[in-house]
């Protein structure tokens, strides 16, 4: 049987899945939350597939290939913090709240502005996150089934759309348990597979350019800069993130929450650590891939493997991988669409609406990111660049509004005018390796300003 029937059945069933869990969503909380029943089980494998997707895969293998260690500092190492920092510091006080979206907690700290400004800012940075995956799966069907780029967009943007609109949450979590028992199973066989084919490790690794597999940069402000740039990218600026907080107040208890949290960090860096392995044992013993771009050289190379059960293995971890990636990420401005934007306008509905409302919201957060998916080519960045707009504008928000009693909501609105205003002046005066840290900076610099006058203000009234 060839690889396209193998791909059009896992498919099948992918959306048979996300039929079945359909029956399973009696209320808009099942939707959102799956009514908040996620076991470790299924909450760690579902905290996993979060950002595992196209660009640790596809992405981060060819960026490995370009740049060597360094690289990949943004993803997984980057990702794997990110999850250990929400389950130290993030999953408890948020579990606590009892709220369905994280925009939720910023009106409650700071007020209805702040939650309108933050819900828009957070569904954009979530439509370059999806395109990314709507892109890599297109890139696989065209590669793979011989289809037109745009052609494989729509398939794929509909597939994750259909299954997300009828089972939400718990579509997500069951579909990311098969999925991630398919991304381990596959990507673990075929590492074992060709590390059995290189007859000796240190002289294969010997044929790698020189500071390749470096941890640190050189001592240059530049090298340093893009250095912590790429550890804070997606170690900070994914934590304030709609798709992780769903899954951290889906989990049946605070305890599941955090610890699932760890346990995704793990599996992140181990899983993730593959598919550079992979890239860069296929770059080094086939002269016949030297042509071969290398943010497709990985994808390319499995497909010449003569086994068939080899390119099924690995195609139906990426599909896996990228699918259950999609999922969650089209479901998380989805409902802060519904709850923070469509709500307020409409309010009083009867859950049935509500229902209809958030479905909706799935179906056009999928078209917009799939027109956005066709203006770019590189999954990588497309991700790198949803990540940037979190990190300048929310994350010194969330973390200031749960662990410091003087922030404010003056400080909470300067803070978010002032990160992103910073990156993208920045960006456009040239300043591309600092506009990052610089966004960043500003942002923390407007919470304490905003909140000191304040303070000040409000001094002065009681006076």
């Amino acid at each position: 049987m060839s690889l396209s029937f193998f791909i059009i059945i896992y498919l099948l069933v992918t959306v048979m899945i996300g039929g079945f869990s359909g029956k399973l969503v009696k209320t808009s909380n099942d939707f959102m939350l799956a009514g908040r029943k996620l076991p470790l089980i299924l909450c760690a494998p579902t905290m996993f597939s979060t950002w595992y997707g196209s660009e640790t895969i596809i992405g981060a293998s060819g960026e490995f290939l370009d740049r060597g260690l360094l690289g990949v500092m943004e993803d997984p190492f980057g990702t794997a913090l990110c999850f250990i920092l929400i389950g130290l510091f993030i999953a408890r006080p948020i579990y606590k709240m009892n709220v369905v979206t994280i925009v939720d907690f910023y009106r409650i700290q700071f007020g209805k502005k702040f939650e309108f400004i933050s819900a828009i800012l957070m569904i954009l940075s979530y439509i370059g996150w999806i395109a990314a995956q709507f892109l890599a799966m297109a890139i696989i069907m065209e590669v793979v089934l011989g289809l037109p780029l745009s052609s494989g967009l729509f398939i794929s943007s509909t597939i994750v759309c259909i299954y997300t609109m009828y089972g939400g949450m718990w579509s997500i979590s069951l579909n990311d348990f098969l999925q991630t028992s398919v991304i381990v199973i596959g990507l673990v066989v075929l590492s074992f597979y060709v590390y059995l084919q290189i007859d000796d490790f240190s002289s294969f690794t010997a044929k790698t350019p020189e500071n390749f597999f470096s941890f640190f940069p050189e001592n240059r402000w530049d090298d340093w800069c893009n250095y912590l740039t790429a550890w804070i990218t997606i170690g900070l600026g994914s934590i304030p993130q709609q798709d992780v907080f769903q899954r951290i107040m889906s989990a049946k208890s605070e305890k599941v929450s955090v610890w699932s949290s760890y346990l995704a960090s793990v599996m992140y860096l181990t899983i993730g650590i593959l598919p550079l392995f992979l890239a860069l044992a296929y770059k080094l013993s086939n002269p016949a891939l030297a042509n071969i771009p290398n943010s497709k050289l990985l994808l390319e190379a499995v497909l010449l493997q003569e086994h068939t059960i080899i390119k099924v293995l690995f195609i139906g971890a990426l599909l896996s991988a990228i699918m259950s990636s999609a999922s969650g990420a089209l479901l998380a401005p989805a409902t802060i669409l519904e709850e923070n934007l469509l709500r307020p306008i409409i309010p009083n509905i009867p859950d049935k609406t509500k229902l209809l409302l958030l479905r909706g919201s799935v179906l056009i957060t999928a078209i917009f990111s799939g027109l956005y998916a066709m203006t770019s080519s590189n999954v990588y960045y497309l991700v790198a660049e949803s990540s940037i707009i979190s990190l300048v504008s929310l994350f010194i928000p969330l973390v200031a509004g749960i662990y410091w009693k003087k922030a404010s909501t003056t400080g909470a609105m300067l803070s978010i005018i002032l990160g992103p205003i910073t990156w993208l002046l920045c960006r456009n005066l040239g300043y591309e390796t600092e506009s990052a840290l610089l966004g960043l900076f500003a942002s923390s610099l407007g919470m304490l300003i905003g909140s000191q006058v304040e303070r000040i203000k409000q001094g002065s009234q009681n006076e």
